[in-house]
């Protein structure tokens, strides 16, 4: 496993915000500082808060802070403040994938009106919503090319890391077989970030658009984990909301028990949209199936678990040159081994994302559509 370092140094302040269970408060009249885990706004209310926004460490806080009704009935009021503690959560984006039917780096497909690419919505989404660090998991032969025009325009914003998917990057013991070339898959993706992500951490992919309302409540999900919870949360979108009228698409579905933890899931490969309905190899669906799109949040917690499906998948599949190690299968793995439990998110943000060239255009419309609402400032980083 071979990740590089981060652009900036993060000096780690692990003296004052070893514990994961937020031992760093944010307390509306107090100092103002950024740690590891959270940071405190040196404000005696919120509107003194807004203010000093632009600060590029302390904006993100600040819509967090005014969705919190409590905060700001006490912000001023009450000379300590309320004990607001917030952790730090990574942005984990899998970018590693080409798009077969697509052809070329859809992650680097410019779709908004000033050039922005899906990944960019999805980082400023990230970012509103308190999410402190981004690791991205590329390929080394689109390095380059990946932090020049993609990477680098984050790095002001946010801590940025790189991971790299490797076909050799494997659990002790094993090898990579002769004539394998397709990647591990999404689940092996995540894996590969392991030394590189050491809190709650929302994983994505680098190609989709998730939306902010999803963004955050994942985010604010996590914010409750600690760093060795075993209990995750996935988006849970409506399926008749994901499908492309170019082409069948492929779906995690998913069964939600009554009290909204994930009970099963299947992958369907070739879900499509025709005249009898919504339909896959025979399966009929009504639409409102909950399905995954890989908006996942986890915790480190998660790592050794993959390790072990993951390397039962390569005893099992490894010669097989087109298995994959997908993403929704491990962690329903999981679920099923009783090692952990995922609450299903129904969260009703809009997802779009660009399956076929044709479905270009839609997205481009759609990212307009809600520019022209307010949901994003014009340009996306001004």
């Amino acid at each position: 496993m071979q990740y590089s370092s981060l652009h900036r140094t993060r000096k780690r302040r692990r003296g004052e915000c070893e514990s994961s269970r937020r031992d760093c408060p944010l307390l509306p009249g107090d100092l103002v500082r950024s740690a590891e885990f959270a940071i405190e706004f040196a404000c005696p209310s919120v509107s003194q808060a807004r203010s000093i926004s632009a600060h590029k460490y302390i904006g993100p806080w600040l819509s967090l802070v005014e969705r919190l009704p409590r905060v700001q009935e006490a912000a001023g009021s009450n000379p300590a403040g309320p004990r607001i503690f917030l952790m730090e959560t990574t942005l984990l984006v899998l970018a590693a994938g080409m798009g077969s039917r697509y052809g070329g780096l859809k992650q680097m497909e410019p779709l908004g009106s000033s050039g922005e690419t899906l990944l960019d919505y999805s980082v400023f989404d990230a970012i509103r919503a308190g999410f402190r660090r981004v690791v991205f998991v590329i390929r080394r032969d689109f390095e380059e090319d990946f932090r020049e025009n993609v990477g680098r325009r984050f790095e002001e914003r946010v801590d940025v890391g790189y991971v790299f998917q490797q076909l050799n990057d494997l659990p002790e013991g094993f090898s990579v077989p002769e004539g394998r070339a397709k990647p591990w898959g999404t689940g092996h993706a995540v894996w590969c970030a392991r030394t590189a992500v050491d809190a709650p951490f929302l994983a994505i992919n680098a190609d989709d658009f998730y939306g902010r309302g999803a963004i955050a409540e994942v985010g604010a999900f996590l914010g409750d984990q600690p760093v060795h919870a075993t209990e995750y949360c996935m988006a849970g979108y409506r399926l008749d909301t994901t499908l492309s009228e170019n082409g069948p698409v492929s779906r995690g579905v998913c069964e939600v028990s009554p009290d909204g933890f994930l009970s099963g899931i299947r992958e369907f490969t070739k879900i499509a949209l025709g005249a009898d309905g919504i339909v896959s190899a025979g399966v009929r669906f009504v639409g409102s199936e909950r399905v995954s799109l890989n908006c996942w949040g986890f915790t480190p917690a998660v790592f050794p678990g993959l390790e072990g499906l993951f390397s039962r998948f390569l005893s099992d599949h490894a010669d097989e040159e087109k298995s994959e190690f997908y993403l929704p299968e491990a962690v329903f793995g999981l679920v099923s081994a009783g090692q952990a439990t995922v609450r299903v998110l129904p969260v009703e943000s809009r997802w779009f994302g660009v399956t076929y060239r044709e479905d270009r255009q839609s997205v481009v419309d759609s990212l307009a559509a809600l520019t022209a609402i307010g949901e994003y400032p014009v340009p996306l980083w001004g």
